[in-house]
């Protein structure tokens, strides 16, 4: 689909946006009857997984999914039958999105790990009857838009040197530019696994995906004009959306945060036991020991241990923009002078909502191949 390997950075682009803005709108419907829905987040992870180890292009992994669920909604298959049917999505999507030596031979993906744990084996007969069912099933349409298509884009205007950080002038732009490109992959990963965002037209979710990655980042004005201008979205419009991927990312950092701690307080427990052995055993040195001990046992140190690592996390992201401590992140409704765009794409409905998530700047995060992924600093 795209006609140069950056195709947002040539003459035709906006050409090429409104090509693709008008295929989404041809899209296939999502119905969410699959019986195997329940699996889904297995298998999605599965081919982002395979992805990243054939170093696919996002587009092509996000087609994979794609095509994956729209035959998982229309078929009922077998557990087994849809590992065949997942690997199919992922040749096929790789094939139309990908230059030919990229593509995964057949006995590359015989050799992976997920395939020889289950005994699982594909010929070349299986594969090409599974890829001519999928297409039959599409109507031999492989051009179907998804988010990945989108995003670079609007990447491509997402951050500018008259914005603030924190209320702020932006001292570090280059740096500003990496971070939220990182944090917009994120959020992309995080569409992918979740099935509700089928509901919104792709361009809704890249529009949503680099507004809650100004959101977390505490870039203002949230949503600039450029930003409306060139997604044709209103934040009011993409507020639904934008209030799914922030609710994701809080559990994300939730559970990193409470992993984080258990690691700690593992180290403090192995420190503690160290000191005890090697401790002179004299009544001063037990007593030391003994108040040592109970310092890190006390609550309020618990409690700080939980989340002591979020504030190294927090300096290490702040170091690239202008100093100052954080503070918390609300988000407001559309400026006064940006119309509302209303898009209806199944039961869902990207319109004006009246609420204001409060989301707390949190931690640079960085991001793998499916969410179980690891924060550091950047």
């Amino acid at each position: 689909m795209e006609l140069e390997e950056q195709w947002w950075k040539g003459q035709v682009v906006a050409d090429i946006h409104q090509a693709l803005r008008i295929k989404e709108l041809r899209l296939p419907p999502y119905k969410s009857h699959s019986p195997q829905l329940n699996t889904r987040r297995y298998f999605a992870d599965l081919l982002a997984i395979i992805s990243n180890h054939f170093h696919l292009c996002p587009t092509a992994r996000h087609l994979a999914v794609y095509l994956l669920d729209l035959f998982m909604d229309r078929y009922n298959v077998s557990i087994q039958q849809l590992h065949l049917v997942a690997l199919s999505c992922l040749l096929l999507a790789s094939k139309f999105e990908e230059k030919e030596d990229r593509v995964p031979k057949l006995e590359q993906l015989n050799s992976l790990s997920c395939m020889t744990s289950m005994n699982l084996v594909l010929s070349k007969q299986d594969l090409l009857h599974m890829e001519l069912l999928l297409l039959e099933s599409i109507q031999w349409n492989l051009c179907l838009p998804t988010a990945a298509h989108f995003i670079d884009y609007y990447l491509s205007v997402a951050v500018h040197e008259t914005d603030l950080h924190d209320g702020r002038p932006m001292v570090y732009l280059e740096k500003t530019k990496l971070y939220t490109e990182k944090y917009s992959a994120y959020f992309l990963e995080v569409s992918l696994q979740d099935h509700g965002f089928l509901n919104y037209f792709p361009s809704v979710v890249a529009a949503a995906c680099i507004a809650a990655s100004r959101a977390v980042l505490k870039l203002s004005p949230l949503w600039p004009v450029r930003l409306h201008r060139i997604t044709a979205y209103a934040w009011d419009a993409l507020l639904p959306c934008i209030e799914r991927l922030l609710i994701a990312h809080d559990k994300d950092v939730k559970e990193a945060n409470k992993q984080k701690g258990e690691q700690k307080g593992e180290q403090l427990v192995q420190q503690i036991g160290q000191t005890a052995f090697f401790t002179h055993p004299l009544a001063s040195s037990q007593t030391q020991t003994e108040q040592q001990t109970s310092a890190y046992l006390y609550p309020k140190h618990l409690h700080l241990l939980q989340y002591s690592h979020q504030q190294l996390l927090q300096q290490s992201c702040q170091s690239a923009f202008s100093t100052g401590q954080a503070t918390r992140c609300t988000i407001p409704a559309c400026p006064s002078n940006l119309q509302t765009n209303r898009v209806t794409h199944g039961p869902i409905q990207a319109n004006a909502m009246s609420l204001a998530t409060t989301i707390e700047g949190k931690s640079c995060i960085n991001v793998p191949y499916n969410r179980s992924y690891q924060v550091n600093g950047h």
